[in-house]
Parts: structure tokens; sequence; C-alpha cells
């Protein structure tokens, strides 16, 4: 839901009076709870706008203290500490009036508690997790039983109220001088029990279902980032908010590139008269090809920073670099033309070398007639 302006009038989002009894706001904010219940309202983010405004007036109108502030003084009485509320979910709601929540949609008088959250695995390849994409994944989740409209009940009957607790979901057992109230053995809570279950969710009044949904996945993620999915989780059982559907990421190795933290890093070959006499070369990028000057001397396991070549931080958006690592790689095998080269070069370097390739029988006996 887009940002209001301004905030409304408290009275006005309640559609009540300015002289309203607490009857009356009770009434009022129950009924705006049912219409624009998340649960009745999937996806719709103005809906969610609408409950979590009518909370928030709720809140201020039912405490007399609060009330008088802001029939004195506006919403600017409310500013500071014990002033309006802050709801960061619709859970933080459900929480804080669990009883009219408890007696709107018939579940017992001891709070709503959030569905469960279900996890699904998303996989990318680097660059795919280096640009952000948006990917299609697929979980499963129970839904609402079509057959029964989620009663539990076989079409054609309905769940009856509890003999046990008379409704209640809790039953009072006495100990002595003692009074403790417990969850009802009977129905186990929910206030009513089916007689005669529906067949095809077996009387839970849910059925597993496989659900698919887009993900927007933002440039810079690394493996094991979880990204939420707000409400696409399990249902309430007592008329709550569902819970989350949590999205885990992996991203596949590379052949190039081994990631540390934002920035990326390359091992690259090269020949021993690129190092001693310099040379440009071309690396691979996540951008392309990108020619490079190794300086003359170069060792073997020297780093070169190519900066903004990395991976973008989730936050900042900021690129991080690459860092090639080169290392001189020796030939197995030599032309006669190489070798005579490299001879003349160990001549000059003053260095011993090995003599040229000779039969293993004829070593040994060069070796035999020097002891």
């Amino acid at each position: 839901m887009a940002l209001m302006a301004a905030k409304r009038d408290y009275y006005e989002v309640l559609g009540v009076e300015r002289s309203a009894s607490e009857k009356e706001l009770s009434e009022a904010y129950r009924k705006l709870a049912l219409k624009y219940h998340p649960d009745r309202n999937p996806g719709d983010e103005e809906a969610i706008g609408r409950f979590k405004e009518a909370a928030e007036a709720f809140d201020v109108l039912n405490n007399a203290e609060k009330r008088a502030r802001y029939d004195r003084l506006g919403h600017a009485g409310l500013e500071g500490a014990g002033g309006a509320p802050h709801f960061h979910d619709v859970g933080d709601i459900f929480s804080a009036f669990s009883d009219i929540f408890g007696e709107v949609f018939g579940g017992s008088r001891r709070g709503v508690r959030r569905g469960a959250n279900v996890r699904c695995e998303v996989i990318l390849d680097l660059h795919e997790a280096a640009a952000g994409v948006a990917k299609t994944v697929q979980f499963e989740r129970h839904e609402p039983c079509a057959t029964c409209q989620g009663s539990g009940a076989k079409p054609g009957t309905s769940p009856e109220k509890c003999r046990y607790c008379g409704g209640r979901g809790q039953v009072i057992q006495s100990a002595g001088v003692f009074s403790i109230q417990t969850t009802c053995p009977s129905c186990h809570g929910e206030g009513s029990v089916v007689r005669d279950p529906c067949l095809d969710c077996r009387g839970s009044g849910y059925v597993r279902t496989s659900v698919t949904r887009e993900v927007r996945i933002p440039p810079g993620v690394d493996n094991d980032t979880r990204l939420r999915l707000q409400g696409e989780g399990e249902p309430s059982p007592h008329g709550g908010p569902r819970g989350d559907c949590h999205c885990f990421i992996r991203v596949r190795e590379h052949p190039f590139f081994q990631r540390k933290g934002r920035d990326l890093v390359c091992q690259m070959p090269i020949t021993y008269s690129q190092a001693a006499l310099g040379a440009k070369v071309e690396v691979p990028t996540l951008d392309g090809r990108e020619e490079f000057e190794i300086p003359g001397g170069t060792q073997s396991g020297d780093l070169f920073r190519l900066r903004g070549k990395g991976m973008p931080d989730v936050q900042s958006r900021r690129r991080g670099d690459l860092l090639v690592q080169v290392f001189v790689e020796v030939p197995k095998r030599l032309t006669p033309e190489h070798q005579r080269v490299l001879r003349e070069l160990a001549d000059i370097e003053n260095v011993h070398v090995s003599p040229e390739r000779r039969s293993f029988f004829t070593k040994l006996k060069d070796y035999f007639q020097g002891r």
C-alpha cells in the first residue's frame, strides 16, 4: 500500500462519532478487522494497510489517557514514548488484541498464534547473484480444504460446540484450594468437535498443496542469504496471520572465480617469459574480457587488483574488486628450439641444469664408472 500523505483522523478511520463509547469503538474495530483481515484478503497490500491503520486507531481511542491527549492535541499529542503504537507487522496486532480476534474468528481466548514458516531453496550462478534476478520458486504449504471450506466437517454437517468445555477451549480443574485452567482434553482447545469429518482433509480443514511464487533476488547475494516472502507460509489455526516462506540462496561454484566477500579471486597462469619481461594479457571478468599489463619481474603468486570488478554489496550496491593472482606455469614438454634457448639462458645465468635426456642404462653406466 502506498504511504499516505498524512494520517487520517482516528474517529474517521473507525467510522464513529467523537462521543463514541468503548462498546461502540470495539464493535467498529471488530467490523474493520473482519473486513480487512489478511487471511480474507491474501496479497492485498491496501487491505493490510487498512488493517494496521484500524488497529492503531483502536489502540489509541480505547485507552482513556491516550484518547484524552488525542482529543486535545491530535496526532501531535501522541508523539514520543507511550503515544501512538508502532505495529511492525500484523503479528504484533494479533498479539495486542488476541481476545478480540478470538471472538471475531471463533477461536478460544487463549491468544492467536502466527502460522508456521516454510522454506525453499533458490540456486543461482555467479552472474545471476551479481546482477540480481527474478526467480520462480515452488514450495508446499497447507490451504483451507475446498470441500469443507476449512471447517473439517463433512459437507452438509458442521462442527459441534464441545460439550466438555462448553466451547471455551479451556477447563478449570480444582486441586484443593487452587484452581488450574488447562486446555480442554476433548477439543484440544478448539472449542468445537468434528463428529463427521470431511473425507478429503480427514477433519483437519486443510490440504497440502504446491504453491508457485516469483521472488526478486537483489544483486550481491551469497550462499545462505535468506529472503523472506511475508505471509506465504502456513495458515494460523486460530485466525492469526500466516507464517512466512524463507528462501535460502545457494550460488554455484564458478570455473574461474572464487568469492571472498565482495571480492573475486581469479588464478591465472602465465609463462616464464611473460613474468620476466612483462606482457599485456586478457583476463575474464563478470562484465566480459578485460586487458591489463603484467609488469616485468612479476613473481609467481603476485596479486593484481582490478577495482570495481567484483561483487556488489547487497546493501550499498558498491562493487568489490577482482584480484588476479598469477602463477608461472612450467611446460611439461619442450620443443628442441625451446630447450636450446633455455640452455643458453642457463649458461648466461651461470646455473646448473639437467643434462639432455639420455637412456637409463647409459646414465647407469656413467654412474658406476664414476665410483
